[in-house]
């Protein structure tokens, strides 16, 4: 009984492969599953409307540097009841009708310097939206290169798996064929089940965690005509790592790193903002002019006079409006000094970031090289095992080593693959999170 569910299970199994990778396959670069993210990314299009907000705001008009022009009309009737007023010459109901549009401008000449330090506010906050728009955009480059890389570990792991697992299932074959016409040790024949048994179970395991990573790919691609079994990621785990140079790393940082580069334009917007608090003690100087034509009529609704009148008046105006505060509490005074400390505190919090990410960049290179150390020594192990394991298999074959010792040897093998692999992730996560600290994430996508 034990034997025919043997048979059916290595008839059955090949099928479950031949059916996950019966999908048409979709190469996909790494590039361009970051070009697919970034643009279907809902937190990077945000991130550009926000930008964009910014730089429409940044303009002289929005500083307040041009005069304001209001156009107003005013329509008026009115209905004046005389009829019990003695001392009226307009005995009877009068009504009034009038019409009185307003041109006016208003033009702030003079104010303590506050248009241009908002036009340098505005500025400010315009490459503060934008270097928060590539903050976000080298998060998701980042996501995406991590989910793109951990499909391509499992995707190395599938083929280890499948490798011992055909390895397996051809030496679980010919003994129990050789159980079966020559009488073999059948606690070889058990042991070799037992493996065939693991490595299919773990072959199965394997390409479901492989299907999940790709899954999780294509839901940071956002991108529902993509089909996550269909993906065929083209590059290669196994990418060469250039050696990183602390020194010019950290000189990299501090200039590109956006979230230390937003630290400090929020000293430089709390210095514009003392220097705006600082404007409050100026006097302000300011410019009106404008004209108001009228037209009215009235005439005598109830009577026999036939009163009725038009009028028709023109007024100009220009004037110059000349404001100081002399006394006010000291609020503007303290204004300025409460701004002052905020921008030591920007200040102090913007070299605690420097120092911050200093240490962890530091820690990252020390990190990154000791992975690589370990790379290149798993490297060597895996040669070696992989020539163990090849020289096992022929050992076996002529009976110079037993079953156990061959299993032995293959457990070995396979941990051996897995570890080095882990190394090369390992390595490469480490490398794209220096990558993003320096800056250059950003630079290059």
């Amino acid at each position: 009984m034990m034997m025919k569910k043997m048979h059916y299970l290595t008839k059955i199994f090949p099928v479950f492969l031949i059916a996950f990778s019966s999908y048409s396959q979709r190469d996909l670069s790494a590039k361009e599953a970051i070009a697919i993210a970034l643009e279907n990314n809902y937190q990077v299009q945000i991130a550009e409307k926000q930008a964009e907000i910014s730089e429409i705001n940044n303009t002289w008009g929005e500083a307040g540097a041009f005069p304001t022009v209001t156009l107003s009309v005013g329509q008026n009737n009115t209905i004046q009841d005389n009829r019990n007023n003695p001392f009226t010459f307009t005995p009877g109901v009068i009504l009034s009708q009038g019409i009185s549009p307003n041109l006016s401008a208003n033009w702030n000449i003079f104010s303590g310097f506050a248009v241009r330090i908002s036009k340098q506010r505005l500025e400010q906050l315009e490459e503060q939206s934008a270097n928060n728009a590539m903050a976000v955009i080298e998060s998701s480059v980042q996501d995406v290169l991590k989910a793109y890389y951990a499909a391509q570990l499992q995707k190395e792991r599938v083929d280890l798996f499948k490798k011992l697992f055909t390895i397996s299932k051809e030496r679980y074959q010919y003994f129990e064929l050789k159980e079966q016409y020559s009488g073999s040790n059948s606690l070889e024949l058990m042991q070799f089940k037992n493996q065939f048994l693991t490595d299919s179970s773990n072959l199965i395991l394997q390409e479901l965690s492989h299907k999940n990573a790709l899954r999780n790919l294509t839901l940071l691609m956002n991108d529902t005509t993509i089909v996550a079994e269909e993906l065929n990621l083209t590059d290669n785990l196994n990418i060469e790592s250039s050696a990183v140079d602390l020194n010019t790393a950290i000189e990299e940082m501090i200039s590109n790193n956006n979230n230390l580069k937003n630290q400090y334009i929020s000293v430089e917007l709390q210095r514009t903002n003392t220097e705006f608090m600082r404007s409050f003690l100026y006097p302000t100087l300011s410019f009106q002019t404008g004209f108001n034509p009228s037209w009215s009529a009235f005439k005598e609704i109830n009577g026999t006079s036939g009163l009725e009148a038009q009028t028709n008046t023109m007024t100009y105006y220009g004037n110059l409006n000349l404001r100081y505060t002399l006394f006010n509490n000291w609020k503007n005074k303290r204004a300025v000094e409460v701004s002052k400390i905020n921008e030591e505190i920007a200040v102090l919090s913007a070299e605690s970031m420097e120092k911050s990410l200093t240490i962890t960049l530091r820690n990252l290179v020390e990190l990154y090289e000791v992975r690589s150390q370990l790379v290149e020594i798993s490297k060597q192990n895996l040669i070696y095992a992989e020539k163990t394991f090849e020289l096992a298999r022929n050992r076996f074959q002529v009976g110079t080593i037993n079953s156990i010792d061959l299993a032995t040897i293959q457990s070995n093998y396979q941990n051996t693959m897995i570890q080095h692999y882990e190394n090369v992730f390992n390595r490469l996560d480490t490398f794209l999170e220096i990558y993003k600290m320096t800056g250059k994430i950003g630079l290059n996508y």
